[in-house]
């Protein structure tokens, strides 16, 4: 990221009901100023993973001079860590995310210059919720695999689960039934299902096996809203479905997912249905993380979307 502009930084964030100080660590690459085009805001998954997973985002800053800001969400990274909140449900909030989105952005002065917004997996969940909510500076969005509903969400990973070879299912089973998750087989099990349906690269990027080192140095986030794994949901989101909501998304916007993707078609769908104007494209060769799998394909769709008017 050095051989652009870049800017690093803390913004003082006062997280509600967090009984202390708190930041966001952000890094903005590119020229905003500069730039013709609006800036960029990359919304993490997890919640937990970081901003490190995003790295390959960078081709839309040499490509179509479109500067990015990566920042680490509440939680995670070189932002502030709360893991006395582990299961406080009422903590860990849309709400929370969209404060310090909103706080964010507001320290950066991109409000009145005008701002896009690309979300992955639960990055794109809140990015849909943000634009729900239709912010003042907000001009495109980007949701990539992300569903619109935990409930059709935890449907297809029933139907994927069941597409498996039968011994991998019942190690998955097992371990759903027990509770027990860190079992030989149940790993075995998790990491066949990992290389199908989250990113079929092997070896993993090394910017992609940070995001599971983070999410393994601090789950509190993670564990509170989405449970212990991909495969096993039973956090605070599990009955979360966000398709009211979207029918107030106001932009244009860009719906991604990959055809092997743990976010299936099936709960990718609502977004399609009730964002006005909206195009969906399905990458054939992913699943999770075409920002990787198909690299270049990921961003030319992106980054035509966003530079075109």
């Amino acid at each position: 990221m050095s051989a652009y502009p870049t800017l690093e930084g803390e913004v003082p964030f006062a997280a509600p009901n967090s009984g202390r100080s708190c930041s966001t660590w952000y890094k903005v690459v590119g020229d905003i100023e500069q730039s013709p085009n609006y800036p960029l805001i990359a919304l993490h998954g997890g919640p937990g993973a970081g901003h490190e997973y995003f790295a390959s985002l960078i081709d839309l800053v040499e490509q179509y001079n479109i500067p990015i800001v990566f920042y680490d969400q509440i939680g995670c990274g070189r932002s502030t860590h709360l893991r006395d909140k582990l299961g406080d449900a009422d903590f860990w909030t849309f709400d929370l995310f969209i404060a310090e989105l909103d706080n964010l952005i507001d320290h950066l002065q991109l409000r009145s210059k005008g701002f896009y917004v690309l979300g992955q997996s639960w990055g794109g969940m809140l990015a849909g919720m943000y634009a729900a909510r239709r912010p003042e500076g907000l001009k495109k969005l980007v949701i990539a695999g992300s569903p619109a509903s935990f409930p059709l969400f935890i449907e297809g990973g029933k139907r994927l689960r069941a597409a498996l070879p039968s011994d991998i299912q019942k190690a998955l089973e097992e371990g759903d039934r027990t509770g027990n998750f860190d079992t030989p087989e149940y790993e075995r099990a998790s990491a066949i299902f990992y290389a199908q349906h989250v990113c079929r690269i092997s070896p993993l990027p090394e910017p992609v096996q940070q995001a599971f080192a983070n999410l393994k140095d601090d789950s509190t986030a993670y564990n509170t809203m989405q449970g212990p794994s991909e495969i096993v949901v039973d956090g605070s989101l599990k009955a979360w479905d966000g398709s009211e909501q979207a029918k107030n998304i106001n932009v244009s916007t860009l719906l991604l997912n990959g055809r092997h993707d743990e976010v299936s078609e099936l709960c990718v769908e609502p977004w399609f249905r009730s964002i006005p104007r909206i195009k969906w494209f399905v990458f054939e060769s992913s699943s999770h993380m075409p920002h990787w799998e198909e690299r270049e394909r990921y961003m030319q769709l992106v980054g035509r979307f966003l530079t075109s008017y």
